[in-house]
């Protein structure tokens, strides 16, 4: 190779180290970025037909939603005409969608094993179907309505909220899980009051002003084409359960792998930043190291004294066979 081309080559090199230096601390900071996303999301989307959004905290515009995407506290999910959306968060409940619904994650806390395990969800407007999973039996899971609000004690149900200004009543119905178990909806006012509570399969409540224009639950035979319905949207409920239920168990999976990888680096990372590490300046072995007899004038403990930059003197020669 020419001399001339020898130092293009080392010229072009040097040229693209600095971008190489500044590429890998991006990099870094964006899988970080990525790390604490991750460790935000409460849910993700199992099953997907037609088209839905999500409103976020963050965001003003709604974006488009696709299967396996994340779900956070406080998205604000819509589905469009002729479209479902199934939805499984962290601690397997499952809820789908029917077209033109509306809901709200309010709040979401799971850990297993936790004390503090609550999720509160809103409907809106439209048909959500959910099975309540390990929230419900551990902690505290509501689902808020423009009128009222379900206390969810581990089961299968469809809410229904009709669009403001059109007609027809909310109603709350409760259903069996796919294993046949029963649970149970307790059913409060905005204030607080408890209105009653469904016990049974296949049980409603229609929610309506009562005496004195007091909300009540009122109790009522589900028609038979509306358990028709109800059947096709527990049907959809049940697929997005079993899909998105393995997703949910590994992602857990995952977060305890990170959460354990984590702990094991702590102790690393205060052993290569605290005082007891003997190649940071000041720390306690190098200080102990000069506070020994000799140290820090002479290596070898109880030896004389040899004033800081005084030369060595040259020591008697010894023979080989005297060693």
């Amino acid at each position: 190779m020419k001399r001339r081309e020898l130092i293009t080559l080392f010229g072009g090199a040097a040229a693209l180290w600095p971008l190489a230096v500044l590429v890998r601390p991006f990099t870094a900071r964006a899988q970080a970025q990525a790390d604490q996303a991750a460790e935000g999301q409460v849910g993700q989307v199992s099953t997907l037909q037609g088209a839905a959004t999500v409103t976020r905290a963050s965001a003003a515009a709604a974006i488009a939603l696709q299967v396996n995407d994340p779900i956070f506290k406080n998205d604000a999910l819509q589905t469009a005409a002729n479209a479902t959306l199934g939805i499984t968060f962290d601690d397997e409940t499952t809820f789908s969608l029917s077209p033109n619904t509306r809901i709200v994650v309010d709040e979401f806390v799971y850990q297993e094993g936790g004390g503090a395990n609550a999720a509160v969800f809103t409907v809106t407007t439209g048909t959500a179907a959910f099975v309540a999973s390990l929230v419900a039996q551990t902690g505290d899971m509501k689902i808020a309505t423009p009128t009222a609000s379900l206390g969810i004690r581990g089961t299968t149900g469809v809410v229904d909220v009709p669009t403001q200004g059109a007609a027809g009543e909310p109603r709350i119905k409760l259903y069996a899980d796919a294993d046949g178990h029963i649970g149970r909806i307790e059913v409060f006012d905005r204030q607080g009051g408890r209105l009653g509570a469904l016990t049974q399969g296949a049980s409603a409540f229609a929610l309506r002003a009562g005496a004195g224009g007091r909300l009540a639950a009122v109790p009522f035979q589900i028609p038979p084409q509306e358990a028709a319905r109800d059947r096709g949207v527990l049907q959809r409920l049940f697929v997005s359960h079993s899909i998105g239920r393995p997703q949910a168990i590994q992602r857990r999976q995952v977060r305890e792998r990170n959460r354990q990888l984590r702990e094991r680096n702590q102790p690393r990372e205060r052993n290569r930043q605290g005082p007891n590490n003997p190649r940071q300046p000041g720390g306690e072995r190098q200080q102990n190291f000069q506070n020994r007899p000799g140290g820090g004038l002479n290596p070898h403990p109880g030896g004389p004294l040899r004033p800081q930059g005084q030369p060595r003197r040259p020591g008697p020669i010894r023979r080989k066979q005297d060693r």
